[in-house]
């Protein structure tokens, strides 16, 4: 077996003509630009996602283009210039399929502006954000306008502003804005699960002209049993929106005697059940964001 082995080495190594000189100067223009477009497409240098995919199987194709056509005019083989025909057909193909996937890949202007601050950021591919796209309907609400009011809107669709700002209030008592790339309800969509049903603990007032996107509860659910992607991705978007809005009321805990108190101290809610310590408005604030889940809008 070990002569075997060294016969086939020696047949590798040996079986062909020794070169007898190497040849000068460079390999030409067609050999160089060929061997940068192979470096830059296995690089990845289109980034990932199908438009990542996309240009990185453009590089090659280009790559082993360059290839053949050295083969063909400077190293004059066939089998050469065969390998490098084919291997670009090849990477033609897949740049012609996924260029074809992301044919229907197309948003308006609202929905593109919501993938670059929120999707993009977190490395969702532009086929994963379309199907979430196209699970919600768009809609607006004129300046004064209720978007939900406390003890009466049902509970029934998380919606994310888009343009304009809304004022959220409880038992007649600011609490905090929403701003554009936030949830309208993202306390109230979590402190449910899905077969429950329940209404709205705070008033949603639109202080300018807004719109908003709202996806349906039943819907969105049927969406995160196909797409566990797409449910997790919603998981860490409404959590990151919940603590946010949370430590937006930090600033409006306050003592009698006038300094402030972290809400995210567990003492605090103990002071908030003896009622001692803590001014009538600032108890029913700390009550609304220390239930289950933090109903803070």
């Amino acid at each position: 077996m070990e002569s075997g082995n060294v016969t086939l080495w020696q047949a590798v190594w040996y079986g062909h003509q020794p070169c007898t000189g190497w040849r000068r100067g460079a390999g030409g223009a067609a050999y160089q630009l060929a061997n940068v477009f192979l470096l830059l497409g296995y690089m990845g240098g289109g980034g990932g996602g199908f438009a990542g995919l996309l240009c990185s199987r453009a590089l090659l194709c280009c790559g082993f283009l360059c290839a053949g056509a050295w083969s063909w005019t400077d190293l004059c083989a066939a089998d050469a210039f065969t390998w490098s025909f084919a291997l670009s057909a090849i990477c033609a193909g897949q740049v012609v399929h996924v260029a074809y996937r992301l044919r229907g890949v197309s948003f308006g202007e609202d929905f593109h502006a919501l993938y670059g601050a929120l999707f993009q950021p977190l490395g969702v591919p532009l086929t994963v954000y379309k199907k979430v796209a196209d699970g919600c309907s768009p809609a607006s609400l004129g300046k004064d306008h209720c978007y939900a009011v406390e003890g009466k809107t049902a509970i029934e669709k998380l919606s994310l502003l888009l343009v304009g700002r809304i004022r959220v209030t409880v038992n007649g008592e600011f609490l905090h804005y929403i701003y554009p790339y936030q949830f309208l309800d993202s306390p109230e969509w979590d402190s449910l699960r899905p077969s429950e049903e329940g209404t709205f603990q705070v008033t949603l007032t639109a202080e300018t002209d807004c719109r908003y996107v709202a996806w349906r509860r039943k819907k969105l659910y049927l969406l995160f049993a196909k797409h566990r992607r797409i449910a997790r991705l919603f998981s860490v978007l409404i959590g990151k929106d919940i603590a946010d809005k949370l430590y937006s009321l930090n600033d409006k805990a306050y003592f009698s005697n006038g300094f402030r108190f972290d809400i995210r101290l567990p003492s605090f809610y103990n002071l908030v059940a003896s009622g001692s310590e803590v001014s009538e408005t600032n108890i029913a604030l700390a009550q609304s964001s220390s239930r289950k889940h933090p109903h803070t809008n």
